[in-house]
């Protein structure tokens, strides 16, 4: 296959995470960044030992020597840059969230879906070692029917002892919060091991409405830092994703999957699964799997983040030239479907009850 020619637009995500998975599977050649900030591109574009770059991305998704253009900055922008690429006739790679609505998301997978464009959305933990395996698991059939899935999610990095973060993270505007930042990649593996959600009712709320920035500067935090989602599915099964990043001295998950055939529990470093007739449950490995490019990965700290999306990647590649993706890979309509259910979230926890989600 011909190396499909990438250019990345935003060079933060982009360049930690983004340019080393391109990197790490074969077919893909990393081309070209593009940044609002010239001294940004430019000290990424020299640490990476990329050439071309831009700061315009509107003559951006129009090079010619660009077949793919992948999406990695501030979710603000992520509707008309897609959108431009798209017009494009590019293909897509658009980062978590796909955009700050779930009707400016369906815009996107609607106007991709009619171009015929070939899209995904970047739901890479997917691929990430624990649910990978429990993928695999699931996809096996040794879970059965499923009944209910809990995913349990805590952290500290809003607690006030905590150092702050960047300031759009504290705003609901900007694409900030712990449902757009964490618990869409928990709506996405729940969607993807059991199906079409139909209803959400859901508590979200911020638990501490100011916030002091390492400036000094106090502002007025309206982003979630809990929520706890209820999901009804078509097939009858339900889910529990909850979701607190204001716990000093918390830090990990609790994966809990049960069905007519079998149950897998899994702490994020140990899963362990058994048939319903087994005597108890028992080790399941983390998966080994690792690209096939055999690149080194290293051990930077977003190595295990490299690693997940280079294996998306490497299972979506055989989509850009006509053929069949290895295994499903997160497309626009799952990011736009993950957006849902976060707006009906929000509708629920501000009194809406059980909101329906449209098909």
């Amino acid at each position: 296959m011909n190396p499909i020619g990438v250019g990345i637009i935003g060079v933060g995500w982009g360049a930690l995470v983004q340019v080393p998975a391109f990197r790490a599977v074969d077919g893909f050649e990393v081309r070209a960044l593009c940044s609002r900030r010239p001294e940004s591109v430019a000290r990424a574009a020299r640490k990476l030992g990329i050439a071309a770059t831009s700061t315009d991305w509107r003559s951006f998704v129009e090079r010619d020597d660009l077949d793919l253009i992948s999406i990695a900055t501030p979710v603000t922008l992520h509707r008309e840059l897609a959108l431009a690429t798209i017009a494009a006739g590019k293909h897509l790679l658009c980062e978590k969230p796909l955009a700050l609505s779930g009707s400016d998301s369906r815009v996107i997978a609607e106007t991709a879906a009619a171009a015929e464009t070939v899209a995904a959305t970047c739901f890479e933990l997917r691929w990430s070692r624990e649910r990978h395996a429990i993928w695999d698991w699931m996809r096996s059939g040794a879970c059965g029917d499923p009944f209910h899935l809990r995913i349990a999610q805590s952290a500290d990095y809003w607690h006030p002892s905590h150092a702050p973060q960047s300031e759009w993270m504290y705003k609901r505007a900007e694409g900030g919060g712990y449902l757009n930042g964490l618990q869409s990649h928990d709506i996405d593996f729940a969607l993807t091991l059991l199906g079409e959600a139909v209803a959400v009712a859901a508590d979200v709320k911020t638990t501490e409405p100011h916030r002091k920035l390492a400036d000094g500067r106090e502002i007025a935090v309206d982003a979630d830092d809990t929520a706890t989602l209820l999901l009804r599915f078509r097939n009858g099964s339900s889910a529990t994703l909850s979701s607190s990043v204001v716990g000093a001295h918390t830090s990990g998950a609790r994966t809990e999957l049960v069905g007519s055939a079998g149950t897998l529990v899994s702490d994020g470093r140990e899963i362990r699964a058994g048939s319903a007739t087994a005597a108890g449950l028992a080790p399941l490995p983390l998966s080994d799997r690792e690209p096939a490019s055999g690149a080194d990965l290293g051990n930077r700290r977003s190595a295990a983040m490299v690693r997940a999306m280079a294996l998306m990647l490497e299972d979506w590649r055989p989509a850009l030239s006509g053929g069949k993706p290895a295994r499903p890979v997160p497309s626009l309509h799952d990011g736009w479907r993950v957006q849902q259910i976060i707006d009906a979230a929000r509708a629920s926890a501000e009194g809406a009850g059980w909101v329906p989600l449209d098909p």
